[in-house]
């Protein structure tokens, strides 16, 4: 993990290799001296290093169990991120959660984890006329929340897009990246001849592997 290799951490520590990288720009010291401490929102120190933190936060004995103590504390949705496969997927269904995102986590922690698009279609089959069905990882562009919808998503979660507008341009930037996504996501509907989210199915969605056209899940018929 890039974290792990570079030492990263909450707030970031000042190193020999930073001071070194910082040398040949001057402007980098004058945001650092002029703006306010770099830290997240909900976390303003961990103790360690952000890997460490990781490491702290996975605790192998959370199981199914964990939900009916959640409930207990939370009256609220419940919503469960992280899902990868289909049997997960029924099983929080008939757990009764009100909502489940097919997630690896932008495939951060292991990047050979299941392509979540690739699971929506059987999942969506399966519970979706049961439970809302949300996706995240890998949406970089209106099209692929069209597509995402068209297989059966509710919604979609836009992290690292998001990330990006905020990097290049703050509150402005993210505002950006919303009007931007926007007309992506008009425009393919114009090309699809469609007039309303309603009217999308899994017969727009096309996915390519190499240069033949590849069926995402022959129950569907696309």
């Amino acid at each position: 993990m890039p974290a792990a290799k570079h030492g990263f951490s909450i707030p970031p520590q000042i190193s020999l290799g930073t001071v070194l990288n910082a040398v040949p720009r001057p402007w980098w010291w004058w945001d650092f001296i002029t703006t306010r401490k770099l830290e997240f929102a909900s976390l303003s120190s961990t103790g360690g290093t952000v890997g460490e933190l990781l490491d702290s936060a996975m605790d192998p004995s959370i199981n199914y169990d964990d939900l009916g103590i959640i409930r207990q504390m939370w009256p609220g949705k419940l919503v469960v991120k992280g899902v990868q496969t289909l049997d997960d997927a029924r099983k929080l269904t008939d757990l009764g959660v009100d909502g489940i995102v097919l997630s690896n986590h932008g495939g951060r922690q292991l990047d050979r984890a299941p392509i979540p698009y690739h699971l929506l279609p059987t999942v969506a089959r399966e519970v979706g006329d049961d439970i809302e069905i949300m996706v995240d990882t890998g949406i970089m562009n209106g099209a692929d929340i069209v597509a995402s919808m068209a297989l059966g998503a509710k919604f979609t979660l836009i992290g690292r897009a998001y990330l990006y507008g905020l990097m290049a341009g703050g509150r402005a930037g993210v505002d950006r990246t919303i009007s931007i996504l926007s007309e992506q996501i008009t425009g393919t509907m114009k090309l699809l001849q469609v007039n309303c989210i309603e009217e999308l199915s899994p017969r727009h969605v096309t996915q390519l592997t190499r240069l033949a056209s590849r069926i995402l899940d022959p129950e569907l018929k696309v």
